[in-house]
């Protein structure tokens, strides 16, 4: 019956985060400026253009707490731990998971590559403060 309930909630989370649209210049709204200092890291561009063509600013942003941690709390968490838990957490992308951030399931993203989301994951760990 756990089972039943968690799929309904995960079909039903999906089915509400693709009726949202995308933010159409995520670069100006949910990154921070390009004098920050992370803009200037390779990794930050192409990972920001993956974050951006997907769903995920639905359920993050980079400061804010929605449905998900913001990248930026991603960042300071993980990124000390870089380059060991790079596929690590581009894996945790593609097949999602439960439990780090609170109960809220992370929806698995099976079209997304391992290569792509590890860059993803560059992108985010380059938000550290």
């Amino acid at each position: 019956m756990k089972k039943i309930g968690l799929t309904l909630f995960a079909l039903a989370t999906l089915a509400a985060c693709n009726n949202d649209p995308k933010p159409t210049d995520a670069k100006t709204t949910d990154a921070p400026a390009a004098d920050a200092g992370p803009a200037s890291n390779p990794d930050y561009e192409a990972g920001l253009k993956l974050v951006a063509s997907s769903d995920c600013f639905t359920c993050h942003k980079v400061d804010d707490v929605i449905t998900g941690p913001s990248y930026r709390d991603v960042a300071n968490k993980y990124a000390s731990q870089a380059p060991d838990i790079i596929p690590k957490l581009a894996e945790k992308i593609i097949k999602g998971g439960s439990g780090v951030w609170g109960s809220a399931p992370m929806l698995a993203h099976p079209s997304i590559s391992q290569a792509d989301a590890e860059t993803m994951v560059k992108y985010i760990l380059t938000l550290k403060k």
